[in-house]
């Protein structure tokens, strides 16, 4: 490769999904093949005890607050979330049938002809504050659960949303699990499919509300944000085998049985990091801690351990670790949120807060203010006969 050169473009590199082509800067987060997910050049891992609002202040702004600019930021945000009333009824008035990411979607494009003012700055604000009420509405609509409460932003990031959100039995370890999700998915780096779409579609102009609603119909795909739902599954399915009382032994076993009929291990595999995700590691750790005697979580930490082990054997394997879908739906099950269809929305919701900067900066920074110009790789010809 020349030098300065960052990138070779050759005849394996094409029909590839761009995989590993540099095409910009990501001034959010970055995923370190060998340190994993970063928020602004800090660790995951160092961040995951601060309150949602310092994050969401440390991915905008590129730094810390100090204690007075977060509880400003945060007043600000909170004078933003609630929708207008025009917004909500229109959600309610949503078909309840399909994929509920399709209402999701659709819920980003009515807020943004309602609630959008055309400035990026501003509606990147105005809807990471009102994404607690969106979602929560979309899953209490589409799951004929009653009519969204008024949001109570003061209560905390996450604890308005699991106030709107009109599930049975809350509890304070549901609140700190769906934060703790909620935290670990707010960016991850500038490639990702509904981050990419996101800021694609930004780049020829769309609004806000219309780009973000393209990156959610991105991440609704099972490869994407379905990957969690289908990790529970995948733990759902090994403890219905193996019964309560499953041994290592058996679960290596049981891996191995999988790979020899060349069925498929869920949850683990990374397309960057060379280690376990640092963000599983953090779950596995929650799970632990609060949930030690729980059936999935054992399965769960079973299939982390003999998992790695067994995958380790294969030299063709870059990646035996575990990923954050080995876990986080598990976690979420544990901890009392039985409805696997609306762990993507969980998803998004979070994700939404990073796309949403990221388009910022592309839209309003990058290239000294001018922005990034309009999305148009080359495609080269090539005849199917």
């Amino acid at each position: 490769m020349k030098e300065g050169v960052l990138f070779e473009i050759t005849r394996n590199t094409l029909d590839t999904g761009l995989r590993g082509v540099p095409v910009g800067y990501c001034v959010t987060s970055f995923v370190d093949p060998k340190t994993g997910l970063t928020y602004v050049g800090r660790p995951i891992a160092e961040l995951v005890n601060r309150d949602p609002i310092e994050l969401i202040y440390l991915l905008y702004f590129g730094k810390l607050g100090e204690k007075e600019q977060v509880a400003q930021f945060h007043r600000d945000l909170n004078a933003r979330a609630a929708c207008k009333e025009e917004t909500m009824q229109a959600i309610e008035a949503l078909p309840t049938v399909g994929n509920p990411m399709d209402c999701f979607a659709a819920a980003l494009l009515i807020a943004g002809m309602y609630e959008g003012t055309g400035d990026y700055r501003e509606d990147c604000l105005n809807v990471i504050a009102k994404l607690p009420q969106l979602v929560a509405c979309v899953i209490n609509t589409h799951a004929k659960w009653g009519k969204t409460p008024d949001p109570k932003p003061e209560l905390g990031y996450m604890e308005n949303f699991v106030h709107m959100l009109q599930i049975p039995n809350k509890t304070f370890l549901l609140t700190q699990a769906m934060r703790l999700f909620n935290l670990l998915h707010y960016d991850h780096s500038g490639g990702n499919l509904s981050t990419f779409v996101g800021k694609a579609v930004a780049s020829g102009l769309e609004p806000m509300y219309g780009s973000l609603a393209a990156s959610m119909a991105a991440l609704a795909g099972a490869r994407h944000g379905g990957a969690n739902r289908d990790g529970l599954q995948f733990v759902m399915s090994v403890l219905d085998e193996l019964g309560e009382t499953a041994s290592a032994a058996d679960v290596e076993k049981l891996i191995r049985d999988r790979l020899a009929r060349k069925e498929l291990v869920f949850g683990f595999g990374h397309a960057v990091l060379r280690i376990e995700d640092s963000r599983a590691s953090v779950c596995y750790d929650y799970c632990q801690k609060h949930f030690p005697s729980n059936p999935l979580v054992k399965i769960a930490l079973l299939l982390r351990s003999e998992g790695v082990k067994v995958l380790k054997e294969n030299p063709k394997i870059s990646d035996p670790y575990p990923n954050i879908d080995a876990i986080s739906g598990t976690m979420l099950q544990a901890a009392g949120f039985h409805y696997p269809d609306y762990f993507t929305l969980l998803f998004g919701l979070s994700r939404c807060v990073g796309i949403a900067i990221q388009i910022v900066y592309e839209r309003l920074e990058a290239r000294g203010g001018k922005g990034t110009p309009i999305m148009r790789p080359s495609y080269l010809y090539k005849s199917r006969l």
